[in-house]
């Protein structure tokens, strides 16, 4: 008898800790679930937060390179004027950059022109090619660090002369007196800055009268 009790005893002892390794593996999968999903909330966070800065550095160029070709166009008493073609945009040294609109065209210049283009017959301008001002970056050489892969690129069209001469005469009415003034010409700067990688871009434009 005392033998049987025994065995008996046993037996459940046995089955105990069989439950109790069940639920340990259990607590274990759940553990580990939960570790690898706040491993890819960071990771997501992360990528976000260098995509965002990424994104800064291009918004950054663009907004650089629109301001030195308004310095540019500041400094030139008209350099359109000197280009001697009828639409599109120069690629020769001195008015590189420079576009005539074509009013027929399915698409605007800046739609179509190559702004990833740096080489010597680039149809865009970089920053500082009128002004001599510079621009940090990583020359297209790739791990230089947080800057943009690249000089910003920009084009300036000249509105004014696209069509029938239009903005460079302005007459308007006020109160039964005429008012005639010329306000030069209106031009459409675009620029693309680049993020640490050339896919990584941002365009920003403005017209600006001159």
């Amino acid at each position: 008898m005392k033998y049987l009790l025994s065995r008996h005893h046993c037996n459940g002892r046995k089955k105990q800790k069989g439950v109790s390794l069940i639920v340990v593996l259990l607590l274990l999968v759940i553990v580990s679930m939960l570790g690898v999903a706040s491993m890819q909330i960071s990771l997501m966070g992360e990528r976000g937060a260098r995509n965002d800065r990424d994104m800064q550095v291009a918004w950054q160029g663009a907004e650089a390179a629109l301001t030195d070709a308004q310095i540019g166009l500041r400094n030139a008493s008209n350099p359109i004027d000197a280009l001697a073609i009828d639409t599109g945009c120069s690629a020769t040294v001195g008015t590189r950059g420079f576009c005539r609109p074509d009013p027929s065209a399915a698409k605007p210049v800046w739609q179509v022109v190559d702004f990833g283009d740096a080489s010597g017959t680039a149809e865009t301008a970089a920053l500082g090619t009128y002004t001599g001002r510079t621009f940090a970056n990583a020359n297209g050489v790739a791990n230089k660090g947080i800057q943009p892969a690249q000089s910003p690129r920009y084009i300036v069209e000249d509105l004014g002369s696209a069509a029938s001469g239009q903005g460079q005469q302005v007459t308007s009415n006020y109160n039964g007196a005429s008012f005639s003034s010329n306000f030069g010409h209106d031009y459409r700067i675009t620029a693309m800055g680049f993020g640490p990688r050339l896919d990584i871009q941002a365009v920003a434009q403005t017209i600006f009268r001159h």
